[in-house]
């Protein structure tokens, strides 16, 4: 029987961020993480409401899959942290 301790994953502390190994010191991998942790992670459309079918087009464009809205947003959020503070100058009836 193989030992449990060998099959065990070795990114445990920086997730996605891991594929760098020991490169580049262990606070940017951690930031490296969040940045990945909340790129990756589903989002919801600000025009349907659906959660998971919001996908980056390229650096700042977004698109929903279900409703084919298409908006500008952050490169790694679809939203930005200013963004939060004025309103949406789109809206669809």
């Amino acid at each position: 029987m193989v030992d449990q301790v060998l099959l065990m994953g070795r990114t445990k502390v920086v997730g996605p961020a891991g594929r760098f190994g020991a490169r580049y010191g262990s606070t940017l991998r951690k930031k490296v993480r969040d940045v990945l942790l909340k790129r990756y992670s589903p989002q919801q459309c600000p025009f349907c409401g659906y959660t998971g079918g919001v996908v980056r087009v390229s650096v700042g464009l977004w698109t929903c899959r279900k409703c084919g809205a298409v908006w500008a947003g952050g490169a790694y959020y679809h939203r930005t942290e200013i963004s939060k503070y004025f309103p949406k100058v789109v809206v669809r009836e």
